[in-house]
This record gives structure tokens, sequence and C-alpha cells, in this order.
């Protein structure tokens, strides 16, 4: 072995070494929708008197982080997003509305004289300033003096359970600083009050609601009150409302009100079961790719399916090593990025297979090197695009979808370290082995392959006539346009604002049953699909949490046995926002391709990329408008991923024109585009069956979460592998034969004199 095939050799070694390390060493931290719980997005809000800046939500979450470690909640997650939003994650928390409720409350408590009961007209009492009337626990109105104490002057409550005195649960208060005499003076005044005297209680007040008002002891003396800075809340209290109680004093008031504006619960059982069927999709897929690039590489391709098992190493200790949460869709772009992982190995083997049947080569070994050598740009333009794809999902998209973008954007990473270092280091290897020598028909590279053989015998002349190939796919897109017009695009819960909770049942429900008992509970508006074999989502306009019991109730009213394994809850102005977002990601990424592709090639050939990805992602929305498909994050996830895909096609076709234009600067541009297709073709198919044996695994196995994932890249995969080629090489011709260089000019009419 030469001296650049060691250092590649121990560079792979230490590289595998140090992951597997990893691997075992770090866990990888799993999405709430992996392992169940509750996400909470909320927004701060301005007040006439405080304003909800970036200094106002930092005060928030500190308050927000003392509430949830005295929840005692495991490994919570607080973290900032913007000046205005807080992402509060609790793992194994099945009841948003008791967090959000503990979350979402300003905790406003101030200690009030009682002036007397309001229904008592024999001694009307004089109207005094900032005076007030709230209803006491019992209901009984209460005037109430201006407040003497607020919640900053206490020192720590406590729940407490007396056994001997009677009290019950109940909630200790102490006092600090200038509450201290603040408590006395104002127990004091309530002193000089007669024993029974509504005024000898003082009112204890909670986000404007009294939630108690003791007397105060008789054994008090006028203007003497409880020094010592301590006192006992009674109530009746349940311990968990004693609990809670507590929790809020302690945890302090918010400095400005916040808002839930997003809320997200799903079972551990939905997110075990994707784990698990996403693990068997990984699992069948993978093999199903590994035999496939065996049968048509044979040996080079069994080195290239180690390599495969190499690079989901890679990607796992990478994602564990960074901290990166996995989400759902970050897991499906896991598995996807194993069928990307191939086309580098693919573009590698067919180009040696192209020197070595061409005799340019001499060897196998050489034959491989040059195929390396001469794919490298293709494979780094093709990763570059996807990669742009990929950090766009991180920058741009929100929640779990951004988990999705940087599964793919390692794996991206890892799959060009496994086909260039790993795969390379085990084919040269391999090569220069004398049994391999000496029968090169092992390796799969001294055979030109099934596809290559028919296209070389054949020589079809494909781009003859290419604006047949346009008005083939014009009228593809106006049938896909007329499913956006006509049946429109059913954005999700999302997108719009609303909710929507999934269900399973313990016997499939027919969903125009469960649509007619919601429409007879109130609910005409609630949109019921099946979902799996014995499950159903609900999409509704916002609901409170009493609606959500409604039609949680209606349900259980068909099937005893309904239970909720998701919950989502968008508010209106996030629905916009992330509309907005997805569009200027949509628009972002295609131009980031046409810059990029305009600056790798001529900007015709960018633009006829790109006017190729305008018609796959125009045709995915047509047929997910025509299936009545929900149009949600994940679909924007996996459209950004077909623009990626799509442009990999195009690059590799368009490298490909570019290195045969060099070779022949004078040949028809319609014969290179030709020529460029034919030998590239053979890449495009057995890349895009590696793929769809990946993709279709996900779709059957994946579960209903991933099911229109994967439906959306299986559509996709088909629509770009046929756009590239009659979308974007058509277009690009033409566009050469308009503005090639040297062109005479039109000439118009004849000029008479």
């Amino acid at each position: 072995m030469n001296r650049s095939l060691h250092v590649r050799a121990l560079l792979a070694l230490a590289v595998l070494a140090l992951s597997l390390y990893v691997a075992v060493t770090v866990p990888v931290r799993l999405g709430l929708d992996l392992r169940g719980g509750t996400q909470i997005v909320l927004e701060t809000r301005s007040t006439p008197t405080t304003d909800a800046d970036s200094a106002a939500t930092d005060r928030t979450l500190e308050v927000l982080r003392g509430r949830i470690d005295a929840l005692g909640v495991a490994e919570p997650t607080l973290v900032r997003s913007g000046d205005h939003r807080i992402i509060v994650e609790l793992p194994g928390v099945q009841d948003p509305k008791k967090a959000a409720a503990v979350l979402g409350r300003t905790a406003q408590l101030t200690f009030h004289p009682i002036l007397g009961d309001a229904d008592d007209t024999s001694r009307p009492l004089p109207k005094r300033p900032r005076e007030r009337v709230l209803p006491d626990e019992a209901g009984t109105p209460l005037r109430l003096g201006p407040s003497s104490l607020t919640g900053e002057d206490v020192k720590e409550a406590a729940a407490r359970f007396d056994q001997q005195g009677g009290a019950g649960w109940h909630v200790t208060v102490g006092f600090e600083g200038t509450g201290r005499a603040g408590w006395a003076d104002l127990t004091g005044e309530a002193a000089c009050k007669a024993p029974g005297d509504p005024a000898r209680r003082v009112a204890i007040v909670l986000d404007d609601k009294v939630i108690s008002s003791p007397q105060v002891d008789p054994s008090l003396t006028c203007g003497t009150g409880i020094r010592d800075g301590a006192t006992q809340i009674t109530g009746s209290f349940s311990p968990e409302e004693a609990r809670e109680l507590s929790l809020l004093i302690n945890g302090g008031a918010l400095p400005v009100p916040v808002e839930t504006v997003e809320q997200r619960t799903v079972g551990p059982t939905l997110g075990a079961q994707a784990i698990t069927a996403s693990a068997w999709a990984a699992a069948i897929g993978t093999a199903l790719t590994s035999l496939f690039i065996i049968v048509v590489y044979r040996l080079m391709g069994g080195l290239a399916a180690l390599a495969l098992a190499c690079y989901g190493l890679l990607s796992y200790a990478a994602l564990a090593a960074l901290g990166a949460t996995l989400t759902l869709p970050g897991l499906a772009g896991f598995v996807l990025a194993i069928g990307m992982a191939v086309d580098a190995n693919v573009l590698v083997f067919e180009r040696a297979r192209e020197e070595y049947a061409g005799r340019r080569r001499p060897s196998i070994r050489s034959s491989l090197a040059a195929g390396f050598r001469n794919a490298f740009s293709a494979i780094a333009d093709s990763n570059i695009t996807t990669l742009i794809a990929a950090a766009l999902l991180f920058f741009l998209a929100s929640g779990p979808v951004r988990g999705f973008g940087v599964t793919l954007g390692i794996g991206v990473l890892a799959s060009m370290f496994s086909a260039l270092v790993i795969s390379r280091v085990l084919a040269e290897f391999a090569a220069s082995r004398p049994g391999v020598r000496r029968r090169p028909r092992l390796t799969g590279i001294a055979t030109i392959g099934a596809v290559r053989g028919r296209l070389t015998r054949r020589d079809p002349f494909l781009m003859r006539r290419p604006r047949r190939w346009l008005v083939t796919s014009a009228a593809v897109l106006a049938l896909a346009g007329s499913g956006i017009a006509v049946r429109g695009v059913d954005l999700g819960v999302e997108f719009t604002g609303g909710r929507l909770i999934e269900y399973t049942t313990s016997a499939p429900v027919d969903p125009g049953r469960a649509r007619t008992a919601l429409a007879d509970a109130g609910f005409p508006r609630a949109v019921v699909q099946s979902s799996g074999e014995t499950g159903l989502t609900v999409r509704t306009d916002p609901l409170t949490d009493a609606e959500e019991a409604e039609v949680t109730g209606a349900l259980r009213d068909l099937d005893g046995r309904a239970d909720k394994v998701r919950d989502e809850l968008i508010g209106p102005s996030l629905g916009k926002e992330l509309r907005q977002g997805a569009l200027i990601a949509l628009a972002v990424a295609l131009g980031m391709q046409f810059v990029y592709l305009a600056a790798r090639f001529r900007w015709m050939l960018g633009s006829a990329a790109v006017v190729a990805l305008l018609h796959d992602v125009v045709i995915l929305l047509g047929v997910f408008a025509w299936l009545g498909k929900p149009v949600d994050g994940v679909f924007l996830a996996a459209l950004l991923t077909v623009i990626g895909y799509s442009v990999n096609d195009s690059v590799v076709l368009f490298d490909r024109v570019r290195e045969l234009t060099r070779r022949g600067p004078g040949s028809p541009f319609a014969g290179t585009v030709n020529q460029a297709i034919l030998q590239t073709l053979p890449r495009t198919v057995n890349t895009g069956m590696g793929a769809a044996f990946i993709l279709t695994a996900l779709a059957v196995l994946g579960g209903s979460s991933l099911t229109d994932f994967a439906l959306a890249l299986l559509i996709g995969l088909a629509v770009g592998t046929y756009s590239s080629v009659f979308t974007a090489a058509p277009v690009a011709i033409g566009l050469h034969e308009r503005f090639r260089p040297g062109k005479p000019p039109r000439v118009g009419g004849a000029v008479t004199k």
C-alpha cells in the first residue's frame, strides 16, 4: 500500500475507534416525541406597566425554572427562543393542563386588610382609596383595603399536614425583611376588631382570588400582631392544592404575563412504537439496499455495505457527541440518510467502470483511484446542496423538524467520510490483493452493468426533440396544479393554528361515525381521519381544555378505551408565523440552490436546475392536494429534502455536461447533454433503487407518524429523478440555444426604402 492509503487507513481506524467509544459511553438524548412528555412554548406579553423585553424574558425564565424544579420533573429543559418565547420540555408529564396552569399563572400574591362584609348594610363603611370587593372562599363579598404586603416579602412557604391540631393540610408562610414588620402591623390592626367581626380577618389574595381569609387569633391584642413573621394559611386544602400553592408562592411572581402559544404532548407508548418501527425500517431497508449493491457491484458492493455500517456508527456517535436531540422526524432523517449514503459509492463505482471499460486504466486499482478522483466534484456538489437544505431546516424550522435538519446534516457529512475515506481504504486494499487482480470480474468494476450495457447497445438520442419532454412536463404540472386549484392545500394545524389529537382505540372506529359524534357534541368543523389500524386523529380549531375533554368524551362514547396518545395545540399567531416561515424557507432554498449552482456551473444550468425544482415542488404539493394529505412541518422537511435530492441528480448530470464540454468544446450542446444523460443514467437508476428500498420500508413499517413523510419522499424521488433528465436537461438546451455565445442576432422583417 502506498503512503496515502496508509494515512487514510489510520484516519479511518482512529475515527471509528473514537466513534465506538462515544457510542458506548454517551447516550443519545431522545426528544419528547420519542420518550413521551409535554412541550409547552410560552410567549411573554407586555402590559401597560411592564414591557416584555429580553430582560423580562430572562427573569421569567428563572422564575419558571424554580417552579419546574419544585414540580419534581426529571431532566426538564427550559430554553429561550428569541426575545419573547420560552420552550419548556417536561419528560414524562402527560397532563399538560396542570403543567400549563402552574407555568402560566403570574402568581400575584397580596395580603389585604378586610374593611368589612360588603353585604352588611347596618354599618356602612366610608369608601376608601383603592378599595376592592372580592368574594371569600365561601362566596361572601368582602371589602378589601389596599395591599399591605406582596409575595416579594415572603421568605419561604411550605405545605404541611397537622394531624394533632386538626388543621389538616395547610401552608406555612414566613416573612422576611420589612415584611415581618408589615405582617405585624396588618395583624395588629385586625386584632383591634371584635372576635367574629369580618374586619378581624386578613385576606390572602392570589391572582385576584381570595384563597384564604383567616381570622386573627383571639389571644392577640389590639396593636400587637404577629411579630415573629410566620403564619399559616388554612382553607381545607387537598395535598395537591397545598403543594401547588406553596410552589407558586416560593416560585415568585412572573414579571410579565405569559401565554401558551404551542403545546405538544406525546404518550410514551407512541414514542416507543415509533422507535421500534423506525428500527425495523432501518434494518430491513439497509439489508435490502446492501443486498442490491452487492448484486450490482459484487465485492465492491459488499465493501460499500460494510462502509454503510460504519456510516451508521459515525452518525450515531456524532449525534451523541454534539448533544443533539433525536426527534421522530430526525429518526426518519437518520434512516433516510442511509439510502443517500449509497450515492457517493455508486458515483465512484460507475466512474471506475467507465475507466476500466474504456481501457483508459490498466487495472482495477487504478480504475478505482481514477473513479474516486473524477467523482469527487459531483459528490461534493451534490452533498453541499443537501447541506443547504439541512441548514435551512435547522435555522428556519422549529420543534421536531429542526431535529430532522440536524440528523440530515450529520448524515451527509458522515456519508461523505464513509464513502471517500472508509470505502476507499477497503476498496483499494481489496483491489491490491493478488487473488482479486487475477479475477477482476469479482470486483464488479470489470463489467459495465446491465443498465449501461443496454444504453451502449441502443445509444438512444433522448434529446433529439427536447421540447416534447417539456410539453410532457407541462402536462403533468398542469394536472398536479389543478389539484391545488380544485381541492386546495390542506394546511395542518402547525400552519393554521388549532388542535390535533391522536387516539388509539380497542377496535377500528369508522371516521364517519366519529365525525357525526363530534358534530353532535358541537364540533361540526372537526376533521377526523384514520391513523393506523386502530387509531383516529382529530383536527379542529383551537380548543380550550374543557372543549378538549368534550371531544375525548364523545369519542369514548363510541369506544370506551379511546386513549389520547398525542395532543398538539398551536396558537393562531404562531401558526401564521410558521406558515410565513415555511414560505421563506422554500424561497430561500430555491434562491440558495440557484446561487450555488450558478457559481459552480453556468447560470443557464443553474436556472435549468431551479426550474426543475419548482416543477418538483408543484407536483408534490399537487399530489398531496389530490390525496387530501395535510401539509405540515414534517411535509416541509420532506419537501426541502426532495429539493436537495433533485438537485443532486441535476448536479451529477451537469457536472458531466461540464466535463464533456471541456473535452469537445465544439460539439453540439444537445448531443453533449444527451451523452451526459446516458453516461450518468446508471448512477441515477442505482442510487434511486437504493433510496427506494429505504423509503418503502419506512412507509410500510414507519407507523402512522412517518407514513406521509415517507410517501412524500417516494413521490419526490420519482419526480426528482424524472425532472433532472427530462425537465432540467431540455430547459438547459433551450436556454443555451437562446443565449449561446456568438449567436447571430435575430433578423427582423424586410427593410424597404
